[in-house]
């Protein structure tokens, strides 16, 4: 039970650290930032429960006030922003991250499964609440929102394959840390 705890408190915390890196803010007002690496992370790294649990801890403190998103924001106010799809989806996406990871995992390269199901729950399960969040917040069509998102792809791409390597090399160095395992 306590290590479960530390688990989801250290994998908060290694989201709020990626917010540490200078995002980059695009017209849709959605910032390109490397916590998503992170929510891809919690999935992979600690399996659906223990990962959505992470991101919901990490958004719980947000929403209190602490400055932990990309650019120092925080507070209530995040989640009327154009980004609120995203931060809703969080939580979902690295359920579904770390739900394909413990199902599919067994038996196959560590890398590829953890890459594909970053892919599958970090990217696809993420962009719909992303999409209906920005057309909602920015008062667009879900196309013109869908268009908004396509900027976004490439570095998810890249984030996934990290996601992947990540979790494949923790396996090898310490493989009683990647709970998507066990």
């Amino acid at each position: 039970m306590e290590r479960n705890l530390a688990y989801v408190a250290l994998f908060a915390a290694l989201i709020a650290v990626l917010g540490l890196i200078p995002k980059i803010t695009l017209m849709s007002g959605v910032p390109i930032t490397a916590q998503s690496l992170g929510i891809m992370l919690c999935g992979t790294v600690l399996g659906a429960r223990r990962g959505a649990l992470a991101v919901l801890l990490f958004l719980g403190l947000v929403a209190l006030g602490l400055p932990l998103l990309a650019g120092g924001r925080g507070g209530i106010g995040v989640f009327f922003t154009p980004s609120v799809g995203y931060l809703i989806g969080w939580p979902i996406a690295a359920y579904a991250t770390g739900w394909i990871t413990e199902r599919f995992g067994a038996g196959k390269p560590l890398a590829l499964t953890a890459g594909i199901a970053s892919v599958i729950g970090g990217i696809v399960v993420l962009y719909v609440p992303g999409i209906i969040g920005m057309a909602a917040m920015l008062d667009k069509t879900l196309p013109q929102a869908s268009l908004l998102a396509l900027p976004f792809i490439p570095g998810d791409l890249v984030k996934a394959v990290l996601a992947g390597l990540v979790t494949a090399a923790l396996a090898r160095a310490r493989p009683g840390a990647v709970l998507s395992r066990s």
